[in-house]
């Protein structure tokens, strides 16, 4: 598996503030953690990707950047399609849809930028939402969605022929969203195909803070993609909140900490009969039971363990890289470390470079200390 982390924890709308990022935190977050050689997984905002897709003096400048800074591409994020450190960003994470026609152009943009600048004889993934949010998701949205990613197959399959780079695009499952577990994904994927998804090219994105939330076994979860013969394209390296007694009034304060105005925090109760939600913080702790223990949609530093009663869903992580680790293609897989919480995250104690070369060290470490980094 192919270790990076992701630069959507880094506020840049331009050209010019990717490349500050690159200079002013990938490359020092590089040498900070000992490598020659770092692997990012960019995130473009959308009229950039546009930019870069259409300029090549533009795609050298970047070229450039990684290369003098020691950094190589692999993997770009194209969920977020701008205003990521927007005040209020919430459900706008999701929009535009896969029912869009935006949302496509958008992420073969990223594909056309991804081809350029990929390494010799290494494949591409791009991660991306699953359809929607639920609310207002139509049959003529879903009919829309499926065309567009027959669309992009085939478009992905006409890249490789013209450049010679695999592109694979990955769908991310999140609570809450048209497709909010694994199993979701692979029931809409697994039924287009013969309407002209390719697996070949469109997968699965493994986000193990999305998986601990829906409380889903990673073994059971591999298994069932695998089973399906879909492919696992990238895994997003991340841990989730865990509260064992909701009802604790330490937990509930500890908890409270946690709320905050900028993104989405869905939370998950297991309870014997089944999984109740809520779709933030604030309304979970309003009007869950808390019967059950909690999970919480808080991407959590890799390395970082939280004050009792609080604890993370690092396990789930753990585990889900040791299943994936079994498959034939695992050394192809993109794992990519996604903590963009740095800039809400309460109490944190260290400065941004050294948070994420901690996490990068801790991956290497727990994760898979023999396997090669980029």
């Amino acid at each position: 598996m192919l270790l990076s982390y992701c630069t959507n924890v880094h506020p840049a709308e331009d050209l010019d503030g990717v490349i500050r990022q690159l200079r002013e935190y990938a490359g020092p977050i590089r040498r900070t953690v000992g490598l020659a050689i770092l692997g990012v997984g960019l995130w473009l905002p959308a009229g950039l990707a546009r930019q870069l897709a259409h300029s090549e003096e533009d795609r050298a400048a970047l070229r450039d950047v990684l290369d003098a800074e020691g950094l190589q591409l692999h993997t770009i994020n194209a969920f977020p399609y701008g205003g990521f450190h927007n005040e209020v960003v919430k459900l706008d994470v999701y929009k535009p849809t896969w029912a869009d026609r935006e949302r496509l152009e958008y992420t073969l943009n990223c594909a056309e930028v991804l081809a350029a600048l990929l390494p010799e004889d290494t494949a591409g993934s791009i991660s991306t939402l699953p359809l929607a949010w639920r609310e207002s998701w139509t049959q003529n949205d879903d009919d829309a969605a499926t065309t567009a990613f027959a669309e992009l197959s085939s478009r992905l399959s006409d890249l490789r022929e013209r450049t010679g780079k695999t592109v694979r695009v990955a769908v991310e499952p999140e609570p809450g969203c048209v497709l909010d577990t694994v199993t979701d994904v692979v029931g809409w994927l697994g039924t287009r195909i013969e309407r002209g998804v390719d697996p070949e090219f469109v997968g699965l994105c493994v986000d193990t803070c999305h998986l601990a939330v829906s409380f889903a076994d990673p073994a059971g979860a591999v298994n069932e993609i695998d089973a399906a013969g879909l492919r696992i394209v990238k895994v997003q390296a991340s841990a989730a909140l865990h509260v064992t007694d909701p009802t604790d009034p330490a937990a509930r304060a500890a908890l409270a900490a946690f709320v905050e105005p900028r993104y989405l925090h869905q939370v998950r109760e297991a309870q014997p009969g089944g999984i109740i939600a809520a779709d933030d913080l604030a309304e979970a702790l309003a009007e869950l039971p808390g019967e059950s223990a909690w999970r919480v949609h808080f991407h959590i530093p890799l390395h970082h363990v939280p004050s009792a009663p609080l604890e993370t869903t690092v396990d789930v992580l753990r585990r889900t890289v040791a299943e994936v680790g079994q498959l034939p293609y695992a050394p192809e897989v993109h794992l990519d470390i996604e903590t963009y919480t740095w800039s809400v995250l309460p109490g944190a104690s260290v400065g941004i470079t050294e948070g994420i070369a901690a996490e990068i060290a801790w991956a290497q470490s727990n994760l898979f200390a023999a396997a090669p980094t980029p």
